[in-house]
């Protein structure tokens, strides 16, 4: 599966926000990721349904709000709304999880469920026929700019090798310390999409020198 890159507004710098979300579309970015915090579920605050509108206004490319909040069936249809393209949900949030992903589904957006890096697995396997895509956290959820933990790669694998045993072609993504040095491993282990925060907008070559970067590093 082509690799693509998911470039995430949380280390952007929000008064050019419109204008690195364009240079980063410009440079080849296939998604933005929106990061959305409650302080509760994870101890950050920070953006809501009206930061995916700009985001929706400032790009044409697919969207993906994270939601790291507790209760995110009260908010999904709000940021269905407000144009994200792919909802992505934490395992940890949802004690209905099916009941939630057919909910995504309802709204006519793809769903993608999400484990934090000591979620096993197994608290997943019912519902893999039924998302569009999971995403391994490959730092513990709350804070940008985290080192990436080599401990995921073996479950990046494992999640990987359950995909392709079932036939199943949706996507598998990982967020957290992603940058060059990085994006060779988790490709390797199996890893389709890749979030990438500070290696991109904090990047001191730039936006799209950093896209480029990345993507050279991932073709493994």
């Amino acid at each position: 599966m082509p690799v693509e890159i998911a470039p995430s507004i949380l280390a952007a710098d929000l008064t050019r926000l419109a204008e690195q979300v364009k240079e980063a579309e410009a440079a080849g970015a296939e998604r933005i990721h929106v990061d959305i915090m409650d302080g509760r579920f994870v101890p950050n605050l920070t953006f809501g349904p009206i930061m995916v509108e700009a985001v929706r206004r400032s790009t044409k490319v697919i969207i993906e709000a994270h939601l790291m909040i507790v209760e995110p069936e009260r908010y999904i249809p709000d940021f269905a709304k407000a144009g994200a393209d792919i909802i992505e949900v934490q395992q940890e949030t949802c004690p209905h999880l099916h009941q939630t992903i057919q909910q995504i589904h309802g709204l006519h957006k793809k769903a993608c469920v999400v484990l934090n890096p000591a979620t096993p697995l197994a608290t997943i396997e019912e519902v893999l026929g039924d998302v569009d895509e999971v995403l391994i956290m490959t730092v513990n959820p709350g804070f940008g700019g985290q080192q990436f933990l080599e401990t995921t790669l073996p479950k990046i694998a494992r999640l990987r090798q359950m995909l392709d045993a079932r036939g199943l072609g949706c996507d598998l993504e990982v967020d957290g310390g992603i940058g060059p040095a990085t994006a060779p491993a988790v490709v390797k282990a199996g890893a389709n999409v890749l979030v990438a925060g500070a290696a991109v907008f904090k990047a001191k070559q730039g936006v799209a020198a950093a896209i480029q970067a990345i993507r050279a590093a991932a073709q493994v």
